[in-house]
C-alpha cells in the first residue's frame, strides 16, 4: 500500500465542482458521461513533455507488438505522480454512489468503500498491486482497437480518459468511440468529441440498460479511430490495479 497522498488544492477543488449530478445521472443511463474542463493546458503540457522520461514508468507497450492497433503508451509507477494520483483519489468518492448503483442494478453484491485508499487496499489484498494509470501517445495513422481495461478479478466500474492535446490544432481524426453490444440487437457506436484537458467517464466494461423485464447488461469497449494528423496524447485513469 502507498503512502498517503496530499492532493492539490487547485485540482482537488476543480474535481468537486464538477457536476457531479450531471455525471451520476448519465453514467447510470447512458454508460457514459463527458465533464468540464478538468485539466490547464500548462498541466496537460507538463504531462505530455514527461512522456520520455525512463524514471516514473512501470511500463512501455507498443500497440502493433500485441495487435491492439498503432501507438503506444506507458503505465505509471507507484508513487504516482501528484496531479495522477489527485485525480484518481479526489474522483472516486464522487464515483462510488454510482457504482454501487451499478452493482445494485445488476444484481450484485458488491459494495464499493467509500475512499480510493481502500479499494486499492482491496485490490491490493486480492494480488493485483500494480498501477494502471497510463498515458497514451498516438501519431499519423495510428489507432486503438476496441477494448476493455479489467487487468483482474476486481474492477471498478467506471473509468476516465483525460484528452492531453487540441483536436483540430495538434491533431487531426482520433476521435475516441465507445460500442455498446446489446443482447439481441445491433450494436450501438458513439463518438464523444472532447477538447483538450477535458474528460470522459465511461463504463469498463458492462453498464445496467433497462428492458422490457428489467434491467439488463450490455457490454461496452472503447477505443480511438485513426489519427489523420498530428500527435495525441491521453491520460487514462483507471481506478483498479492490476496483476
Amino acid at each position: 500500500m502507498t503512502a498517503p497522498h496530499h492532493p492539490m488544492p487547485a485540482l482537488a477543488d476543480r474535481i468537486a465542482s464538477l457536476d457531479w449530478a450531471r455525471l451520476t445521472h448519465d453514467l447510470l443511463d447512458h454508460g457514459f458521461a463527458t465533464t468540464a474542463p478538468l485539466l490547464t493546458a500548462h498541466e496537460c503540457t507538463d504531462l505530455v513533455n514527461r512522456f520520455e522520461d525512463e524514471e516514473g514508468y512501470r511500463k512501455h507497450v507498443i500497440m502493433a507488438r500485441h495487435n491492439y492497433g498503432r501507438g503506444d503508451y506507458k503505465y505509471y509507477d507507484y508513487p504516482l505522480p501528484d496531479l495522477v494520483a489527485t485525480l484518481r483519489q479526489e474522483a472516486y468518492p464522487h464515483l462510488v454512489g454510482a457504482a454501487n448503483e451499478w452493482a445494485t442494478r445488476l444484481g450484485r453484491d458488491t459494495i464499493f468503500p467509500n475512499t480510493h485508499d481502500a479499494y486499492v487496499q482491496r485490490c491490493h489484498d486480492a494480488g493485483q498491486v500494480r498501477p494502471t494509470t497510463l498515458i497514451l501517445r498516438y501519431g499519423a495513422g495510428d489507432f486503438n482497437c476496441l477494448h476493455q481495461d479489467l487487468y483482474g478479478d476486481l474492477h471498478f466500474p467506471y473509468q476516465m480518459a483525460i484528452l492531453l492535446s487540441e483536436p483540430g490544432e495538434e491533431f487531426t481524426g482520433g476521435d475516441f468511440m465507445l460500442v455498446e453490444n446489446r443482447p439481441r440487437a445491433q450494436s450501438v457506436g458513439r463518438v464523444v468529441p472532447l477538447r483538450k484537458g477535458q474528460a470522459v467517464i465511461f463504463a469498463v466494461n458492462e453498464r445496467p440498460r433497462m428492458g422490457a423485464r428489467g434491467f439488463h447488461r450490455a457490454t461496452m469497449r472503447h477505443g480511438v479511430s485513426e489519427l489523420l494528423s498530428g500527435r495525441r496524447f491521453t491520460l487514462g485513469i483507471i481506478f483498479h490495479d492490476a496483476k
